[in-house]
């Protein structure tokens, strides 16, 4: 089944695995939480055990450096495309309102990115991540 938006989430190469992983499922619950649409059925098994909803779609998961993310933002702010963000800073926050803090405290030149995640029309993240690979 091809998709008429894609989801692609750009995580900075140079993290732990663990800080990684904590990005890319902070951004992907972004991505839920702005576009309930892509929302699925939810889950259950052969045994009546329920389970909650996912994404519908495939996540494309694209490996950056800093200079690399910085151009996606401008890229996708540039195509009115609103990104969700992740940065260095919130590694140091225990909260969510903390976490929009830090990042209301730094211009978007200076934000220090770890992650971005965005959904548009399919041509439209191809050209935002257009030179980035697949993360690995």
């Amino acid at each position: 089944m091809q998709f008429d938006t894609k989801i692609a989430v750009i995580i900075r190469t140079d993290l732990e695995p663990w800080q990684k992983l904590n990005v890319a499922s902070f951004l992907a619950g972004g991505i839920a939480a702005a576009f309930p649409e892509c929302i699925g059925e939810p889950y259950g098994d052969a045994s009546g055990t329920k389970y909650l909803s996912l994404i519908g779609q495939p996540i494309l998961i694209y490996g950056a450096d800093r200079v690399a993310l910085t151009r996606a933002l401008e890229r996708a702010l540039a195509r009115n495309v609103t990104p969700a963000v992740y940065t260095e800073d919130m590694f140091k926050t225990t909260h969510d309102a903390a976490n929009r803090e830090v990042v209301r405290a730094v211009i978007r030149a200076e934000l220090n990115l770890v992650g971005l995640a965005m959904r548009a029309e399919r041509k439209v993240i191809d050209k935002i991540v257009d030179g980035l690979k697949f993360h690995s």
